[in-house]
């Protein structure tokens, strides 16, 4: 999960010292003026001054996803300088690389300073940038480190690669697995683990991932719309002024006000009606534990907080750092369990939202 914007920087943006700090920005960025670092602080500040990430596309040419890429990169990059990374990976970063910070995100700053510096001397790309850091967040989550392995992220990645190489039958997978691990293999002790590879060809099994309960929205009747109550009469003027405005927000009808408080419309199904303290959180279809197929689409997630109770069949909420995090344990995991995952739900696909608005084309 990408790191809560930071304090604005500069002058208050309703001023009219503020309205021309925006002005330069927009105009430093349609320029591309100065590093992407300075880039990604500028979206931010634009963003925090209430310009949408549309409105920014649209004066600079920095598409939304862009914006968002740059401005966690930015702030990944001003984490690992905070953390003393070397001066030749903070040279390097502040010319390029947006990208592969972006991956480093859910690291803690020492850690993403670590694969930062390994990625310089790797020359990692985004892909490998991710699996490492997912290497290293998944070590960090082990009371203590595997035997022959360190907490450095290249063993932390050669880890990875020796316990996937182990349970594979495959002799041209398995040599493959292994000459990755001895790339990355940083401490003497872990090269040796992974060369034992070469002379035992013994595997071991291990327990398929069970698969995501995934449901996409079909029918009509399945969007239930969410509307506020004012209560029971007698009621006054001011009952009904109490009841906030609701806007809801695509793709699942999710509603809030100026509060802490959102709320969003789940249709009734039996799962949901069967989960005793149910939560919803909200997610991309590439952003869980095991990946769906098809382009990255927003998903909501829901679960149980009162199941509690590990089973090797269902994925978990759990915390780490005071960050949380969907995860399936193979084993009775050592970390505390704070919810069961008991459905993925895909928004419903529309191919002309306004078409379904037209009373005549319905009864057609």
């Amino acid at each position: 999960m990408a790191e809560p914007p930071q304090e604005t920087f500069g002058s208050d943006a309703s001023s009219p010292q503020g309205d021309e700090q925006m002005g330069q920005l927009i105009q430093k960025l349609r320029r591309k003026e100065g590093t992407w670092v300075e880039w990604g602080q500028a979206c931010q500040i634009l963003q925090k001054a209430g310009y949408s990430p549309q409105t920014i596309f649209e004066d600079t040419g920095f598409e939304p996803i862009q914006q968002n890429q740059v401005i966690v990169g930015a702030q990944v990059y001003q984490s690992i300088v905070a953390a003393g990374a070397d001066a030749a990976t903070l040279a390097h970063f502040e010319r390029k690389g947006s990208d592969v910070l972006y991956e480093l995100r859910i690291l803690t700053h020492a850690e993403r300073a670590a694969v930062a510096e390994l990625a310089v001397q790797k020359g990692l790309d985004m892909d490998e940038a991710r699996e490492v850091a997912k290497a290293v967040k998944e070590l960090s989550r082990l009371s203590q480190p595997p035997v022959g392995f360190t907490t450095h992220p290249g063993d932390a990645i050669a880890y990875q690669m020796w316990k996937l190489a182990q349970q594979k039958s495959d002799l041209q997978e398995r040599s493959r697995l292994i000459a990755k691990g001895l790339r990355f293999a940083h401490s003497g002790t872990a090269r040796n683990q992974i060369e034992q590879l070469l002379t035992d060809f013994s595997v071991t099994p291990t327990k398929p991932a069970p698969r995501l309960p995934v449901y996409r929205l079909d029918a009509e009747e399945q969007l239930p719309r969410v509307i506020p109550v004012v209560g029971q009469f007698p009621l006054t003027l001011e009952d009904l002024q109490a009841v906030p405005l609701i806007e809801p927000t695509e793709p699942f009808g999710l509603v809030q006000f100026a509060g802490a408080c959102a709320w969003v419309a789940v249709p009734g199904w039996q799962v949901v009606r069967l989960a005793e303290d149910p939560i919803a959180l909200l997610s991309t279809s590439n952003g869980l534990p095991t990946s769906l197929p098809g382009p990255p689409e927003p998903v909501l997630v829901i679960i149980d907080r009162a199941a509690r109770t590990w089973d090797e069949h269902s994925y978990f909420l759990t915390a780490h750092d005071g960050q949380l995090q969907l995860q399936w344990f193979a084993d009775t995991p050592e970390t505390s369990l704070l919810g069961r995952l008991i459905l993925v739900m895909k928004p419903k696909k529309v191919l002309d939202e306004d078409y379904t608005k037209d009373p005549w084309q319905m009864d057609e």
